[in-house]
């Protein structure tokens, strides 16, 4: 079990030491986001712009317009939310190479409550034109799309959680654009991202106890999305439940919606925040006040191969 935001931190320091391109920017939230990891070893190349991640943005862009690799972090609601404007006007319209590497997405950030449980960054970065969005599933995954964003020419958006999680991503190397069939199945297809892959895989389990074979695709690129690698698991499948630990309307759900109703229309269901807001509680209660765990996960499936 690792965070992801503290891989997210060591691999900043193994990319650091190879590429003195690479910069980093923090609003004073750097022991959270694990950047002070960076700032400690190259304090020359760290830059705390305090609790002014609109500023932090600006600063990023000039940086990056001076040939600069900086990456931003930040919780992913000041990001997504407070500097959305400056994200959209002076980096994605300008096409600058800035990585957006954010922490404490989602419900599971737990007792800090609704004004830091972002659940609707993935629709505001996916909204951007020519905007990549990324949500790894645990701490090795989030190292190698670090390393595929430094790859990238261009604005890059990484969501990564507050909580421990179990390794399941076993990649050598992270393609933007491409998923994972991280369990086959015949009988419905569990397309997931983040956190929301290991609920997957434990809905795996509960529903084997009943003779259903669930394949479960971990779409950690949902912008650009796999549309290849879902398409040809719903033929086989013919239906799909989608996961994610975020706001059913525009996220990870609404992209596979929006692909399979011009490519091949399967029926689906939706697991994720039902339009509403998050509360202060655990982490696991909350999973399950939101009907986010693996239970709910396995009860959606049923329902859509009864109903079918």
């Amino acid at each position: 079990m690792k965070m992801a935001r503290e891989a997210y931190g060591d691999v900043l320091v193994e990319l650091g030491s190879a590429d003195k391109r690479i910069v980093v920017l923090d609003a004073d939230l750097s022991a959270s986001t694990k950047t002070i990891k960076f700032g400690r070893k190259f304090p020359e190349r760290f830059f705390n712009c305090g609790i002014a991640e609109q500023n932090m943005v600006g600063i990023a862009a000039g940086l990056a317009a001076s040939g600069k690799i900086p990456f931003i972090s930040t919780f992913s609601i000041f990001a997504s939310g407070r500097a959305w404007e400056q994200i959209r006007n002076t980096v994605a319209v300008c096409g600058l190479n800035v990585k957006i590497v954010v922490t404490h997405g989602g419900i599971s950030v737990g007792p800090d409550g609704v004004s830091h449980q972002s659940l609707e960054d993935i629709t505001l970065m996916r909204a951007i034109p020519k905007m990549v969005v990324i949500v790894p599933c645990d701490a090795p995954e989030a190292v190698a799309a670090v390393k595929a964003a430094v790859a990238y020419k261009g604005p890059v958006f990484i969501r990564l959680g507050r909580p421990k999680v179990p390794t399941i991503w076993t990649g050598e190397e992270f393609t933007i654009g491409k998923s994972d069939v991280v369990r086959e199945g015949t009988d419905i297809t569990i397309a997931a991202c983040g956190i929301m892959v290991e609920e997957a895989l434990k809905a795996c389990e509960l529903l084997e106890q009943k003779n259903i074979r669930a394949e479960v695709i971990n779409m950690s690129s949902i912008k650009p999305l796999d549309g290849e690698t879902l398409e040809k698991s719903v033929r086989k499948t013919g239906r799909i439940v989608s996961c994610e630990e975020h706001s059913i309307i525009g996220g990870l759900g609404s992209a596979v919606a929006e692909y399979l109703s011009t490519h091949y229309p399967v029926p689906q269901k939706f697991i994720g925040v039902l339009d509403r807001f998050g509360q202060s509680g655990d982490p696991k209660d909350l999973m399950v006040e939101y009907e986010l765990s693996a239970t709910s996960i396995a009860k959606a499936a049923e329902e859509l191969i009864k109903s079918k």
